[in-house]
């Protein structure tokens, strides 16, 4: 069962603050629960547009699972790098502060991206210490600016130069989450490197981390199924397998 809503309170006007980009938060609940987790996605696309193949097929494969899934609509640019955090934050909030309603354990929230969406989730699950998230599940993501220059020139405009405020190796801590990533070596929009680069970081840091490197696939591969017209690669397509076998193994879902 789907649901829309707007992220931010009527009353606020917020057509006039914000024009046509509205921050939006999408809900998927499962028919048979197989866990009491939920899953907050947030699709790639640069941070200058948001790609539909990431959003509800990953939220229908989590209800699969037997968990919630939320899907948001966050701002992208022409913005500032506060607002697309600030909609991801609030996200989270409302999710968890609704835990009762959506039956779901508000300390069992997952943040998930793609691309420069999981760079937003990383930044989640490392930039603020008291709105984290519980776990996070990162495909093909941009961790820092050497891994994909362009996403940091959309979130920061003139303010390229606080790049590293907005890297999540640089801001991953002891508090960063159980983390669960995927990308594709022949990836050639964003650079496989910088995830070697962030598993290493959170190695470092002993934040349990598993990290699935397929040999085939270009970039934005989404289920890997074809969808919306990307690319087909059977061999990839085991990603959201490893995926549940991991929430498995963390304990949100059950047989």
């Amino acid at each position: 069962m789907k649901t829309s809503e707007r992220l931010w309170d009527p009353e606020l006007n917020p057509d006039e603050l914000f024009g046509e980009d509205i921050p939006m938060l999408h809900s998927y609940l499962p028919d048979v629960r197989r866990g009491d987790g939920a899953v907050i996605i947030f699709t790639g696309g640069a941070y200058a547009r948001r790609a539909p193949h990431e959003a509800e097929p990953y939220a229908l494969k989590i209800n699969e699972m037997g968990l919630a899934a939320f899907v948001v609509d966050y701002r992208v640019s022409p913005t500032n790098a506060q607002w697309p955090v600030s909609d991801a934050i609030k996200a989270m909030r409302t999710v968890r502060q609704r835990a009762h309603t959506y039956k779901i354990d508000p300390n069992k929230i997952a943040v998930m991206g793609s691309s420069a969406g999981g760079h937003l989730a990383a930044t989640c699950g490392n930039f603020n210490p008291f709105q984290m998230p519980n776990a996070q599940i990162l495909c093909y993501p941009v961790t820092d600016i050497e891994s994909h220059k362009g996403s940091y020139e959309n979130l920061l405009g003139n303010e390229i130069d606080q790049a590293n405020m907005w890297s999540p190796i640089v801001q991953a801590g002891k508090h960063t989450p159980p983390t669960f990533i995927w990308h594709t070596s022949s990836d050639p929009s964003v650079d496989v490197k910088g995830t070697y680069r962030y598993a290493t970081r959170l190695s470092e840091l002993g934040v349990p981390v598993e990290m699935h490197i397929y040999p085939v696939g270009g970039h934005g591969l989404g289920l890997a199924n074809g969808l919306y017209g990307r690319e087909t690669e059977e061999y990839v397509q085991r990603w959201i397998d490893d995926l549940e076998h991991w929430l498995k193994l963390i304990g949100w879902i059950t047989e």
